[in-house]
């Protein structure tokens, strides 16, 4: 497995409403390798689309959503911390910024009292009023696994972009605001529905280690979380894997969200699966998945964006 891209990603600062340094690390990504790969796409970014990108494949008949944004903190008054998205709490953990003085490296405090806990940054001087603070880039490798902070969702855009080197027909939606719930998926689906009577969608992102849904048990097709897909869909989705070869494996969850959940609550007629690798320590520094499961992801989406 490939993995310098997948820590280049990750060192790129992108919380949800500040993803443009992810979107732009990608378009250049696509200038220097896309006449590489199998077909060349266009690029749909700029004035109306915020920090989203969709990148056109020929003639597309399915997209692949995966959000660029990743959890963070909010410096608020004095030395305060304020959550975006749902960040772990851990005390001394290492995060990173930059504000109007330089760049910043700081740790997390977590301090319990009567009215609950509150969190701060440990520093020597007072940080700029609304400076984002990200985890510290910290990526870790074995033969089994890789293990990093923002593995949700960069792993899922790594996924994609290797998807995108023998993608022929199709779609990919870089998207932003999913950790924060300002969900950006709703003007992409619309522009691509109008465009390309786009109705079939893929969610390229990651889940959860639980009971149900293990490490190195392939690539997890997710049959619901909180809201559920259509089940005329899902079912051609996973007859589809059955016939593939790749392994895989089928969580039901009665919690969690996606891009999905905004598609479904859009008023187009847009069907959508989440399909992911699973990864434990969810929204802290030490993210991991097993290798065997990326692979699978790979693999899935290349046979399914052929099919569908």
């Amino acid at each position: 497995m490939e993995t310098e891209l997948l820590k280049q990603l990750i060192e790129t600062r992108g919380v949800s409403g500040d993803e443009s340094r992810v979107r732009d690390f990608i378009i250049d990504h696509v200038e220097k390798n896309a006449s590489n790969w199998k077909c060349k796409p266009q690029r749909v970014y700029g004035d109306g689309f915020q920090d989203c990108l969709i990148l056109i494949f020929g003639k597309p008949r399915t997209a692949i959503y995966a959000h660029l944004d990743s959890i963070g903190f909010s410096v608020g008054y004095g030395k305060e911390l304020i959550k975006i998205g749902g960040p772990g709490l851990h005390d001394g953990t290492r995060l990173v910024g930059s504000d109007s003085q330089g760049e910043i490296e700081t740790e997390l405090m977590v301090i319990e009292g009567d009215e609950g806990t509150s969190i701060q940054y440990v520093a020597d001087r007072t940080l700029d009023r609304g400076t984002i603070l990200t985890f510290a880039p910290d990526f870790r490798e074995t033969d089994q696994y890789v293990q990093s902070p923002y593995l949700d969702n960069r792993l899922g855009v790594w996924s994609a972009l290797k998807v995108a080197e023998t993608l022929e027909n199709g779609a990919i939606v870089f998207s932003t605001y999913e950790e924060h719930g300002g969900n950006s998926v709703g003007f992409c689906a619309k522009y691509l529905y109008d465009r390309y009577n786009l109705r079939q969608t893929l969610v390229s992102d990651i889940t959860w280690v639980t009971t149900g849904v293990k490490h190195g048990g392939g690539v997890a097709i997710s049959m619901r979380d909180s809201v559920l897909p259509r089940r005329s869909y899902l079912e051609r989705i996973i007859s589809l894997a059955r016939e593939s070869g790749v392994d895989f494996q089928l969580e039901v969850e009665s919690a969690g969200g996606s891009d999905g959940g905004v598609l479904q609550r859009s008023d187009l007629p847009i069907d959508w699966c989440f399909i992911g690798a699973a990864e434990d320590n969810v929204h802290t520094p030490n993210e991991k998945v097993f290798k065997s499961d990326i692979e699978s992801m790979v693999s899935l989406y290349r046979y399914l964006m052929k099919r569908l």
